[in-house]
């Protein structure tokens, strides 16, 4: 009898095992992308590619709109709500900037998100976690002028 249970359940773990697997990646590789994207977005706008700034700015608010359905809340912090009274207007900020065309504006927009992400991080208790204007793209084989 107990070789049919331990049969059964061997049979019942094949069948699974050719099911996909839900995976759900953590805060902090949703984050590290975003991190990425953030970076581009800073070499698009300094390059007025714009249509590559658009498209960096969309998939920053993809990542952080995932952050927030999948971590809405993270060790007892809300970041979903953190990030929407935070980021949501620095956000609308740079899109504006990105619209409008306007080099200077976007400049301090992208300050201003930065600001706004390293204030969440604190606030979340990763002061530690400082965003900035990046230095060096994150690529070296992609091309940002337009």
């Amino acid at each position: 009898m107990k070789r049919i249970g331990i049969s059964v359940l061997i049979l019942i773990a094949q069948l699974h095992a050719n099911e996909p697997q839900s995976y759900t990646p953590g805060l902090g590789d949703m984050m590290g992308a975003v991190q990425i994207r953030h970076a581009k977005l800073w070499f698009a706008g300094q390059n007025q590619n714009w249509k590559l700034a658009t498209y960096e700015l969309d998939e920053i608010k993809e990542g952080l709109e995932d952050a927030a359905v999948y971590h809405p809340i993270f060790k007892g912090k809300p970041i979903a709500k953190m990030m929407k009274i935070s980021i949501a207007p620095a956000l609308d900020q740079v899109e504006e900037s990105i619209k409008q065309k306007n080099s200077s504006q976007f400049i301090k927009a992208f300050e201003t998100l930065s600001n706004a992400c390293t204030s969440c991080h604190k606030n979340s208790g990763y002061g530690f976690i400082v965003i900035e204007r990046p230095s060096t793209p994150p690529f070296s084989n992609q091309r940002f002028k337009p």
